[in-house]
């Protein structure tokens, strides 16, 4: 994977490959997804020139194709606002077209092979489409093109979406590290002491000779203290061409990410996410943070990471209260989604909700506005976090958190899934500390909370301003 674009929060995002691999049927549905426009180059040639591609080829010929299609695309590329762009299959034979989208665009290369692409366009009125060799031909003299111009590669929206926000899914990913961590300075690494005789020896041994040192931090919500981030700083001795590396779950992905944020005003990192909560969300957004006595994520950054490299087979050695935990996560997702995530097998979990999140967080990267439906059931779940002195774990207070939202929103059906699916049961916390932390919950604005409630599965409502009493009555129910 070449060390090119990390991700397209400010560029372009091209779609690149053969005629055939589904730019045209993905690229609508990833606009949609990432909040862009679409932009098809071969229809602004044809709307420029009133004539059809296929018209074009055969009144002008292939030479003068190429030049209409290089001016046009070069143009979109200039273009603003950002966009999800569509190129066709022959136009990065232009050196200008190929060094415009090495300056402007993350370019995605949706794979295909040759006889998957002859079955698709076979039979239509592709000027290249009509001869079987010659069409393996040419596939074979663009494959090079496009692997030299691809930042990232996808087979499907999900996959594209992921590519384009910087983040690896597969199983066994941990084993590339060496390959997938951009860059070719130091790496130090970071890594929850729980974690450590799991997967430590193993992780360094993929990231090779480039590992300059190592430091564990403490399990859990414990990470999360100014104190430990400050141990950090202190340890880090990597210049701003070095990379740190975060193994481990989410609290150890928050304290090395903000670590990363501040050192030197900030250097690349990469999370590992060993946890299921972690890899379908925490790892996901570049949102980083520590808490204080007053409330959870209270100070914090945001700093996206180089890369996220996920794998689902490090949930292999992952306690069965752990995943217990991370399913909280997946149900919030779902029902954000409008789907019912939690009813696919775990990897498939891991890449449909980290999908899900890498979308909204592209749409609205700092958080100033649609992200925060991300939130649903974290006001609640954050202020049994905090009145438990962080001992309550995280999915459990989600999982607590959902049902008070859901209330809230009136939704008698998604409350019976929730309490089927994650079982929650009330927890034994200061009331009065709940709610004063919950009254400092970091999205309250004018003395007014505004909270996520849903209109139905898979319509988030942000923002939303209830009652006091009504929010007071919706946390204490869940308060044991």
């Amino acid at each position: 994977m070449p060390d090119g674009a990390l991700n397209t929060l400010d560029r372009h995002l091209a779609l690149v490959g053969f005629m055939g691999a589904g730019k045209s049927t993905i690229g609508p549905a990833l606009a949609e997804r990432i909040g862009r426009p679409f932009v098809s180059v071969d229809a602004v040639v044809e709307e420029q020139t009133g004539r059809r591609v296929a018209e074009l080829f055969a009144e002008r010929g292939e030479p003068e194709f190429r030049e209409l299609e290089e001016r046009a695309g070069l143009n979109c590329l200039a273009r603003w606002p950002l966009a999800v762009i569509e190129l066709g299959g022959g136009a990065l034979a232009s050196a200008e077209t190929r060094a415009a989208l090495a300056q402007t665009a993350f370019s995605v290369l949706l794979e295909t092979t040759p006889e998957e692409a002859w079955e698709r366009v076979a039979g239509s009125d592709r000027p290249l489409a009509g001869d079987p060799k010659r069409f393996h031909d040419l596939y074979e003299e663009r494959r090079g093109l496009y692997a030299a111009a691809a930042d990232g590669r996808a087979r499907d929206v999900d996959g594209a979406v992921l590519a384009a926000a910087g983040i690896h899914v597969a199983s066994h990913a941990s084993d590339r590290l060496g390959q997938l961590v951009p860059g070719s300075g130091p790496i130090e690494v970071a890594v929850d002491e729980d974690v450590e005789p799991l997967h430590g020896d193993s992780i360094r041994s993929a990231l090779g000779e480039r590992v300059a040192a190592s430091h564990t931090v403490p399990a859990g919500e414990r990470a999360k203290s100014l104190a430990e981030v400050e141990r950090i700083w202190s340890s880090l001795r990597l210049d701003r061409a070095g990379t740190l590396v975060a193994l481990g779950g989410g609290s150890t992905i928050d304290a090395a990410g903000f670590a990363a944020a501040t050192y030197l005003r900030g250097i690349a990192w990469v999370p590992v996410p060993t946890t299921l909560l972690a890899q379908v969300d925490a790892a996901i957004g570049g949102k980083t943070a520590i808490d204080i006595p007053q409330g959870k994520n209270l100070v914090g950054a945001f700093h996206w990471p180089a890369r996220v490299v996920v794998d689902p087979e490090l949930l292999a050695t992952l306690p069965a209260e752990e995943l217990e935990n991370g399913l909280a996560e997946v149900v919030k997702t779902g029902l954000l989604a409008g789907t019912p995530l939690w009813q696919l097998p775990t990897a498939e979990q891991v890449r449909a909700c980290a999908a899900f999140k890498a979308a909204v967080c592209l749409r609205d990267p700092l958080d100033r506005g649609e992200r925060a439906q991300l939130n649903l059931g974290h006001t609640f779940a954050h202020a049994l976090e905090a009145a438990s002195g962080y001992a309550l774990p995280h999915g459990r207070a989600v999982a607590l958190g959902l049902l008070a939202a859901l209330r809230l929103s009136g939704l008698d059906d998604e409350v019976r899934e929730v309490e089927e699916i994650l079982r929650p049961t009330a927890v034994a916390v200061d009331r009065d500390a709940a709610w004063s932390a919950l009254a400092r919950d970091k999205k309250a604005a004018g003395g007014r909370l505004g909270l996520v409630l849903l209109e139905a599965r898979g319509t988030p409502l942000v923002g939303v301003d209830v009652e006091p009493h009504l929010v007071r009555a919706a946390l204490d129910s869940l308060i044991a």
